[in-house]
């Protein structure tokens, strides 16, 4: 990534995670009804700690909190050469990393003398590129303009109508008179015993979705879109309404488009969804060599469309296997980092050959913080003690915390289980799930 992006593999890169970029994206764009703030927000302002791994030992990293101190002990155990950290001065949960850094004089003052440095984010909306000119560093994204248009599900749908790669049945909706002709190809889905799906163009983990699998809740989704859209006087819209279509898993591969519009392939993993929330990854994902390939093939098409509108970086794309197992290349773009960004620079320090992992998602309920020393102690022989060993490795502890109260709270344990086969995964799991609160 850094040789691709910045011209040499030694730059220094500041990592952001500003995740859920997309509540910026949105802002002034009219899509399905969002909510401003709530309770898991602040739980996903901690996840801002995955940059402590995708960052390497010359590299930096913006936190809202320092790390919890036997967590850092336990990753350089592991070898993990860590960056170096710096936080915000003052920890606001409402607020991203962004907007908390960007209230910091020192910090900014500290990440200007960072000499030939480039700041990493998560995705890059405007906040991002104040941050840049605050912190006197260039971005290793293109304008926040390019990152927003590129990360349009609209987008994603004609750059795949673009390139000739299948997708489900659909239609991109910008206007009110868009709206009516997509309902009519709606209706007529529904008619025939189908589902559709509608989505926010900047929907993200399962925000601004609705799948409608009758005429009635369709028609008030069409009626409530229209007296917001009277209400407001604005007949603009941004939304993507397509056939939910069967499918046997989802997959999500990431590529890297540099400046001269090629692209690196860089990972294709089963992705474990619920609801349209992230929950995990099966790595590797179960495809056979032509599968793969026809997803290597998608990459470097969707690399030349994104290059030609002015995109370089990071790139995820979501894709489905069908019941026949052939595949939907696209389901989505999202040209910035993604879930499965923050796996790799473990998964290549940390998994030997032949291994397999699960990154997983465990919701806890707590009634107090809980510290890593006491995670380590109810976990017990199930972390990981080595590389090439079997195990659980935390990659993210801050979000186990992040939403500490009086009385009880939810917190979320992110993390890589690593084994030599599908029965010691699972087994791995199970006591994993029996142990924790």
């Amino acid at each position: 990534m850094k040789a691709a992006l910045t011209g040499s593999p030694h730059t220094p890169l500041v990592f952001l995670g500003n995740f859920e970029v997309e509540d910026q994206w949105a802002d002034g764009v009219n899509g399905l009804p969002r909510v401003s703030f709530s309770a898991g927000a602040t739980i996903v302002n901690r996840m801002d700690e995955f940059g402590l791994l995708l960052a390497g030992p010359g590299d930096h990293v913006v936190l809202k909190e320092a790390p919890d101190e036997d967590y850092l002990t336990h990753l350089e155990e592991l070898g993990v050469a860590l960056p170096r950290v710096h936080t915000v001065a003052r920890n606001d949960p409402a607020r991203t990393v962004t907007l908390d850094a960007l209230e910091d004089q020192k910090l900014l003052a500290e990440l200007s003398g960072l000499v030939g440095a480039w700041i990493a984010p998560h995705g890059t909306s405007v906040l991002e590129e104040r941050l840049a000119e605050a912190a006197r560093l260039p971005l290793i994204t293109p304008s926040a303009a390019v990152c927003k248009a590129t990360n349009s599900k609209i987008y994603s749908r004609r750059a795949a109508d673009g390139t000739g790669l299948r997708q489900a049945t659909g239609w991109t909706v910008s206007d009110m008179n868009e709206l009516e002709v997509a309902l009519d190809g709606a209706r007529v889905l529904l008619g025939k015993g189908g589902t559709v799906v509608v989505k926010d163009a900047f929907g993200v983990s399962g925000k601004g979705i609705t799948v409608i699998a009758e005429q009635q809740k369709l028609d008030r989704l069409h009626a409530m879109i229209r007296r917001r859209a009277a209400k407001r006087g604005d007949d603009t819209l941004a939304l993507v309404i397509e056939e939910w279509v069967a499918k046997v898993a989802d997959l999500n591969y990431q590529f890297t488009v540099g400046h001269d519009g090629s692209a690196h392939f860089d990972f294709v993993k089963e992705a474990i969804t619920e609801a349209g929330v992230h929950k995990g990854h099966r790595i590797p994902a179960d495809l056979a060599a032509a599968q793969v390939a026809q997803l290597e093939d998608a990459a470097h098409r969707l690399a030349k469309v994104l290059h030609g509108d002015g995109f370089h970086g990071v790139t995820g794309v979501d894709a489905m296997v069908a019941p026949d197992n052939s595949l939907y290349p696209v389901v989505e773009i999202n040209a910035r980092h993604n879930m499965s960004t923050y796996q790799l620079t473990v998964q290549e320090l940390l998994m030997a050959p032949g291994q397999i992992a699960l990154a997983r998602l465990y919701p806890l309920r707590l009634d107090g913080r809980l510290t890593y020393r006491t995670l380590r102690r109810r976990l017990a022989g199930l972390l990981l003690d080595a590389p090439g060993g079997s195990g659980l490795l935390v990659n993210n502890f801050a979000t186990v915390n992040a939403g500490a109260r009086d009385g009880t709270f939810d917190g979320r344990l992110y993390g890589l289980l690593i084994a030599e086969d599908r029965a010691r995964l699972a087994a791995l799991d199970t006591e994993i799930v029996r142990r924790l609160p």
